[in-house]
């Protein structure tokens, strides 16, 4: 079954489905309040999101406190990284990059 990226106005989901409209379907129905803004068919049936490169190295890296962010806020992007800001005292720019690095894993 093929992966799907599905972005709508606050979430970027990764999901497997068998064809574009269903996922659109599974946007709509978990967050019937948002529109699709983007829907793309990954060429692989893997998400790989490189921590190196969003400077996520090391034993210390923050993807606990992101997940515990992202639990927070019930998955809202946005409110999970003002959460991270307020945590960690991150600059918007690197709460953002780990917010999103996150979200694909699941929280």
């Amino acid at each position: 079954m093929p992966l799907f990226e599905i972005e709508t106005e606050a979430h970027i989901m990764i999901s497997w489905a068998t064809c574009l409209e269903q996922a659109e379907f599974l946007a709509e129905k978990h967050y019937p309040e948002e529109r699709v803004l983007r829907i793309t068919r990954r060429p692989r049936d893997m998400w790989v999101v490189s921590k190196a490169v969003l400077g996520m190295t090391g034993k210390d890296a923050p993807c606990d406190i992101a997940r515990d962010c992202l639990a927070r806020a019930s998955g809202d992007k946005l409110h999970a990284i003002r959460l991270y800001m307020l945590e960690t005292g991150s600059d918007l720019d690197l709460a953002r990059k780990v917010i999103e690095a996150t979200m694909p894993t699941g929280w």
